[in-house]
């Protein structure tokens, strides 16, 4: 069966890797990026079928236009990835409102307004799969990346609420939690403050691994493409996926640690019911 997929920020990295394999597998694509010309042969020699559209996912006119060109060139959407996203590092004290405000309109409202626009044509055909990039920084909050985290928390929550709506008309969520991948994210896609010294110990830190770290990411976007291919395939697929041993451990280790606080002050918590 052939499916029809919209991926955002299908320009680089992870998207691009994605947006290869979903080719490579002979299924139709809506391969988007805010500059459409770097996108410019990544169809060259695959079976699949590619079109290609600006879009700015924080743009409600152009996510509709997009969704609307899935439907309209193959016929319908089955396959919703909102990849599109960035995070920059720095302290809460020194990032900037508008930077916080950047970072959380593309992450989470750029995920909202896709999603959003993806959602009739999925209810109309009772089909469907969307699946929303997070980060393992969505479930555990990462130092020096409060804004990114902000949003990844958001999406998180924002798809869970979403998941139970669509589990009505047959449209599956999945999210998806990404550790270190070996793309541009650290490289180019991240303004780096190591900060006041005050916050060294984890800003400063984080600055400097994310400097260290690029280029060196245990994650293969390539390996990490054919598993959201395997994901989309499922009929009971997964609604959460932890990318990489590093996510896979990070994420154990701090849901462990949450419900040893939970059950560290389970009385004081029932101590607010009425007698």
């Amino acid at each position: 069966m052939i499916r029809t997929w919209l991926v955002t920020g299908s320009s680089r990295g992870f998207g691009r890797a994605l947006a290869e394999a979903i080719l490579d597998s002979g299924d139709n694509l809506v391969a988007t990026a805010r500059d459409p010309d770097a996108l410019a042969a990544i169809g060259d020699g695959r079976p699949g079928q590619l079109v290609t559209a600006p879009l700015d996912v924080t743009d409600e006119a152009a996510a509709a236009a997009a969704v609307a060109l899935a439907e309209d060139r193959f016929g319908g959407l089955d396959v919703l990835v909102n990849n599109a996203g960035y995070g920059d590092i720095g302290s809460v004290e020194d990032t900037p409102l508008d930077s916080f405000r950047r970072q959380i309109e593309t992450n989470l409202f750029g995920t909202i307004i896709m999603t959003k626009a993806a959602i009739p044509g999925m209810r109309a055909r009772r089909s469907g799969h969307i699946i929303q990039f997070s980060s393992v920084g969505g479930r555990l909050g990462a130092p020096g990346r409060a804004a990114y985290s902000a949003a990844k928390w958001g999406v998180e929550g924002f798809s869970e609420v979403l998941a139970a709506e669509m589990a009505l008309i047959g449209v599956h969520v999945t999210i998806v939690e990404p550790g270190g991948f070996r793309t541009d994210f650290a490289g180019a896609s991240t303004t780096i403050s190591e900060g006041r010294p005050e916050y060294d110990a984890v800003v400063g830190a984080a600055a400097r691994m994310q400097r260290e770290y690029d280029g060196r990411q245990p994650g293969d976007p390539v390996k990490g493409a054919r598993v959201i291919l395997e994901v989309a395939a499922m009929d009971n697929p997964p609604r959460r996926l932890p990318l990489g041993s590093a996510a896979a451990s990070a994420i154990e280790a701090f849901d462990t640690a949450r419900l040893a606080e939970l059950d560290r002050f389970r009385k004081l918590s029932a101590s607010t019911d009425f007698d």
